[in-house]
């Protein structure tokens, strides 16, 4: 069987439930496991892999992995706050503000790459570069990633997932929307049937248990569908979801607090993921709130770029009206700005590496 399939079981075989052995546990001579605790399969057709129990991340210090560590910070009590980025200097700026977590949103990538719409403009490889500057800031700082799609088929999906690890993400969101996707809260939305949305799920999960080395990376499945198909079908197409291997879920667009309440409770126990963006199709949670009402992981996708661009265009209209940044620059000089960009962690490396070059900056 090939490797991550054994984490399957078909929902045409018996409905006796079935042991599964972590498959780390050291084996004595003949094979047994000697450190492995049996875990059961609840019931046929549904992933299970005890080695990503969430049990298992419940104690011990935080992890150097950002994988782990996310793992672990949603196994244990309080939200996971996940402030959207869009390019280094936001990155930077969460960092600064002491966020645990950041969020590569598609949107703010395909603006802050490529000046465009989140219309299925930008591709894996805009993504992934995006991924790999922002995750060496802090490789221990977990960054979950939009994946869009997955970009194409099975084998893109599975392409997807090895280059998100490579590139040091700690999860990513996969949905059901057909290839030329657009913004979650732009109308106009189709959604591929739900055998397909599993397919991409079970891909992208079975391309991580075959990663080398064991990765924690995690999956989480988001669905579009509640504005085209109902409320309903979007909680059913989560559970083939979680069924399928998702650690988390995501309802993208869930218009009320009763809603998001229900949608917690109705997938119980996966946690669930909110995406709050002012004036979108969610209200606008605090992080409380969201907590109050069951999220375990809150996001604000665009909160850097609108930022951004509130700022540049304030700061762009003063320069046309008086000719000087003086204004907009607030008393930033450029050292002060370089100290944000990590200016202290360049000088102090070269310096314990008995160069001289930054002696004087």
């Amino acid at each position: 069987m090939a490797p991550g399939l054994d984490f399957f079981k078909s929902s045409e075989s018996s409905d006796v439930p079935v042991v599964q052995i972590c498959p780390d546990a050291e084996s004595d001579d003949n094979g047994a496991s000697k450190s492995a605790v049996p875990q059961v399969m609840p019931k046929p057709g549904v992933y299970y892999n005890a080695r990503l129990d969430p049990k298992n991340f419940l104690e011990g210090e935080l992890s150097f992995d950002a994988a782990t560590r996310l793992r672990q910070l949603l196994a244990r009590p309080g939200i996971v706050i996940a402030p959207g980025i869009c390019d280094g200097i936001s990155a930077r700026c969460a960092l600064e503000a002491g966020f645990d977590c950041m969020y590569q949103s598609g949107a703010a990538t395909t603006a802050s790459r490529l000046g465009m719409p989140d219309l299925a403009i930008a591709t894996l490889n805009d993504f992934v570069q995006s991924a790999q500057m922002v995750c060496s800031l802090s490789p221990s700082t977990p960054v979950i990633a939009d994946a869009d799609t997955g970009f194409g088929g099975t084998a893109m999906v599975a392409r997807t997932v090895y280059q998100y690890i490579r590139a040091g993400v700690a999860g990513m969101h996969i949905e059901d929307q057909v290839q030329t996707k657009r913004c979650g809260h732009l109308m106009g939305k189709q959604v591929v049937s739900r055998e397909e949305f599993v397919t991409r799920i079970r891909a992208a999960v079975i391309a991580r248990d075959s990663f080398p080395g064991h990765s924690n990376f995690v999956i989480i499945g988001r669905t579009d569908s509640a504005q085209v198909l109902g409320m309903e079908e979007a909680v059913f197409r989560l559970k083939l979801a979680a069924d399928a291997g998702a650690d988390v879920c995501f309802i993208e667009g869930v218009k009320t607090a009763e809603l998001l309440t229900s949608t917690v409770e109705a997938l119980k126990p996966k946690p669930v993921l909110v995406n709050v963006i002012s004036g979108g199709l969610t209200p606008s949670f605090t992080t409380k709130e969201a907590e109050a009402l069951g999220a375990k992981i809150i996001i604000f996708s665009l909160v850097s770029c609108v930022a951004a661009v509130h700022g540049i265009r304030a700061a762009m209209q003063s320069l046309k009206k008086t000719g000087t940044d003086f204004s907009s620059a607030r008393g930033m000089d450029p050292k002060a700005f370089f100290e944000v960009m990590g200016l202290q962690d360049v000088v102090s490396l070269d310096t314990k590496a008995g160069g001289s070059s930054f002696d004087v900056v």
